[in-house]
């Protein structure tokens, strides 16, 4: 909690605003991982969600959440995303986190089955047991320059959400996706997510380089 004590007054300076959101969306230049995801069979969407996961659990500033009127710190975060089930209806997926790239590939795909195949909708819980989940929705069809998440109530929304869009390869080397975040203000600052978006690229550099 030592980074949240020291931006405690900037907390409770967003905390008296009816909307302590800070939303934005960008244009994330990535290594580009399709070549590397096609050779070793791996989904590229849950290739990415690792990365993405995995990049937010290394920074303290988007595990914090208000409970019971105080904060927390989320040692481990887990991942919620969308997906279509039979009938084009979206619906939600709840798994656990593993720092092992094949682990989370099989726990992903095993959530995704399951809520593909329900006709009624799953995992809308935003409880205090689930506010160590980031909320996450791919929309692979076209590029975005802004997108704003649902919300149940402004003032207490601090689960971040995540979106990103198509995959556009710039180079045999790099490719770019739009990509939001929407957060707690109180929390995360531009340089944060900064931070994250370097991080992601880091993460996959540094994966590629391994065997799967």
């Amino acid at each position: 909690m030592k980074d949240f004590e020291i931006r405690r007054d900037r907390f409770d300076f967003f905390e008296t605003f009816e909307s302590p959101i800070l939303n934005l969306t960008v244009e994330l230049e990535v290594p580009n991982f399709l070549p590397y995801c096609k050779k070793a069979e791996i989904p590229v969407f849950h290739f990415f969600l690792f990365h993405l996961m995995k990049s937010l659990n290394e920074l303290d500033h988007f595990k914090y959440r208000i409970v019971d009127g105080g904060v927390i710190k989320n040692e481990i975060l887990h991942g919620s995303y969308t997906v279509l089930n039979q009938d084009q209806l979206f619906n939600y997926t709840s798994f656990q986190y593993t720092e092992k790239l094949e682990d989370f590939v099989k726990g992903s795909l095993a959530a995704k089955e399951v809520s593909s195949n329900s006709t009624s909708l799953l995992n809308t819980e935003v409880k205090n047991d689930r506010k160590n989940y980031v909320f996450i929705t791919s929309l692979p069809w076209f590029n975005f320059t802004s997108i704003q998440h649902p919300i149940h109530r402004f003032k207490s929304s601090d689960v971040p959400s995540i979106a990103w869009g198509k995959f556009n390869v710039l180079s045999l080397t790099q490719l770019k996706l739009p990509f939001s975040i929407q957060v707690h203000h109180g929390f995360v600052d531009g340089l944060h997510i900064h931070q994250l978006m370097e991080k992601i690229a880091e993460c996959i550099r540094e994966s590629m380089g391994q065997s799967f």
